[in-house]
């Protein structure tokens, strides 16, 4: 039932945005405001929420329990499970904002600041930091962790409705865990597609910075057909193969295209950015993670901040999933710091290179960025690297990386929607990949066609809204089992203990009765005395 019910909301929902794009994207907005105006403040507390969990787990007296048991070991290396998480995280997102999000905050700044100056630089540098840092991986390491152990140490099927078993009891498999699966495949497809559909527009750009090819709807349309093809063919080969190598390549590419614009660019004024902005992020850390505008007009807060926050919200149970398949054998601890604070420095120390090398351009004349903004925030990047020496090889190298995330993304995308629509565990059919690799497919284009970016932003923002409740429930039920695991290993320790224990205190009465006197015999005299021989 979840597989069809999916697949007729998502059909909807294409045929609404591709028949009728602007009455859709008009709805949209008109939704879009009525949550964010309302429940923009639940997004900013639950997932303050999950970040302090998520710590207390890591750092508490559960980070010792294991993803599968006591005896799990990791199936894949730690370079290569890192470079998974990162590639399914967040990697197109980061091509596409690392120097376009500074460069909007630098000129439409947070707070009330003045614009372009350098007081904005640096708030425009701290938002950053925050938008990718600590918050959107807490999110995925709740559900991912909530998936991993209730799959592998649990005997779940891998859908959400398993994490709230504790919960909800036996309904978790009734019609209450369908609708639960349901809400999770459907805002997973729409989360999937919103990111699919900035990195079309940037793949686009590229095309045009690079080979010149006027960059329309017409040519991200072909983008996605390609790559539809592309992710297909990776996703067949499954995760240990296909997955696996694309996204260690990625992570090889990206590592040597911010190495070469820190080194092309202005070195030193990018390890102060770094540093200084590290300092701001954590001294205003709870600040930012619970601040709007009460008492100003400003929808600064709603239209970055509460909006990224949905969108994390809404690519967590695709995420997560896959974050929980290529996670058993890791320890509660491993898997927290893994997922939540390695890839966040990976995360701040992209955007200090690419948004502080674009600042830097930018304040001190060497490329007028504000400009390339205003042509579309896929241009800034292909604009900075025209102020650096060999513009055009770094501009296909970013191509390329772009293209591979793209890929990658997408390939652990159609795993994910098909495994979580399919009542069996382990691997899904052929067939079903298929049918999800093309209804993604069919939302990005369907989302572009219906308004670009607006669309995207307004529905991810909706459709991540119950999910945002679902996810206090998931810290409540994680919490439950993972404290009862903790009591039933301390009560089988205990009474191994106290079996040892007895054991030896049996060895020493029966090695005492076997070396006592017989009744009436004489004591046996100590070596020494008079008569001891």
């Amino acid at each position: 039932m979840v597989f069809h019910v999916s697949i007729a909301i998502v059909a909807v929902l294409v045929l609404l945005a591709g028949l009728v794009p602007g009455p859709f994207n008009a709805a949209m907005q008109s939704a879009l405001g009525v949550v964010v105006h309302g429940a923009g403040w639940m997004y900013l507390l639950v997932v303050f929420v999950t970040l302090l969990f998520l710590l207390y787990l890591a750092f508490g007296r559960l980070g010792a329990l294991r993803i599968g048991g006591e005896d799990a070991e990791p199936e894949f290396s730690r370079v290569s499970w890192l470079s998974m998480l990162f590639a399914a995280g967040m990697g197109i997102g980061l091509v596409f904002w690392g120097a376009a999000e500074p460069i909007s905050h630098f000129v439409r700044p947070p707070e009330g600041l003045a614009p372009q100056t350098s007081v904005a630089a640096r708030a425009a540098m701290r938002y950053a930091f925050f938008h990718w840092g600590l918050h959107p991986w807490a999110i995925y390491a709740l559900i991912g962790l909530a998936m991993a152990w209730f799959q592998y140490n649990r005997g779940g099927r891998g859908l959400v409705s398993d994490m709230l078993e504790p919960v909800l009891g036996r309904h978790h498999a009734g019609w209450a865990g369908q609708v639960v699966n349901i809400a999770a495949v459907v805002a997973t497809a729409i989360g999937v597609a919103t990111t699919l559909g900035f990195g079309t527009i940037q793949i686009a750009a590229g095309l045009e910075r690079v080979f010149g090819i006027k960059a329309t709807q017409t040519l991200q349309l072909a983008t996605i057909g390609v790559a539809f093809v592309l992710y297909m063919a990776s996703s067949t080969s499954g995760v240990e193969r296909g997955i696996k190598w694309l996204s260690n390549t990625n992570l090889l590419l990206a590592g040597l295209l911010m190495l070469a614009v820190l080194l092309l660019g202005p070195t030193g004024a990018l390890f102060d950015t770094f540093t200084t902005t590290l300092g701001a992020y954590v001294n205003q850390l709870v600040t930012m993670s619970l601040r709007l505008s009460p008492f100003s007009e400003s929808t600064w807060s709603f239209d970055w901040t509460v909006f990224y926050w949905a969108w994390w919200i809404a690519w967590a149970p695709f995420v997560g999933a896959f974050i929980a398949r290529v996670s058993r054998g890791r320890t509660v601890k491993e898997f927290v710091i893994g997922v939540v604070l390695a890839p966040t420095l990976l995360g701040f120390a992209w955007f200090a290179v690419f948004g502080g090398a674009a600042l830097h351009a930018q304040i001190f004349g060497q490329a007028d960025l504000v400009q390339a903004l205003a042509n579309g925030y896929e241009t800034v990047l292909f604009v900075l690297f025209d102020s650096l020496p060999a513009s055009m090889l770094l501009s296909v190298v970013a191509l390329v990386l772009l293209i591979i995330f793209f890929v990658t993304s997408a390939d652990s995308a159609v795993l994910v929607l098909a495994s979580m629509s399919t009542d069996e565990a382990g691997d899904p059919p052929l067939r079903r990949r298929v049918v999800w690799g093309v209804a993604v497919a069919l939302i990005a284009a369907a989302l572009l066609v219906a308004g670009g970016l607006q669309a995207l932003q307004g529905l991810i923002t909706i459709a991540a809204l119950p999910f945002a409740l679902l996810m206090l429930l998931v810290i409540v039920s994680l919490f439950r089992v993972l404290d009862g695991e903790t009591t039933r290993l301390r009560r089988e320790r205990q009474q191994q203990r106290h079996m040892m224990q007895t054991w030896v205190q049996r060895e020493m009465a029966q090695q005492a009765r076997q070396y006592a006197p017989a009744p009436g015999a004489p004591a046996p005299r100590a070596p020494g005395s008079p008569d001891g021989g």
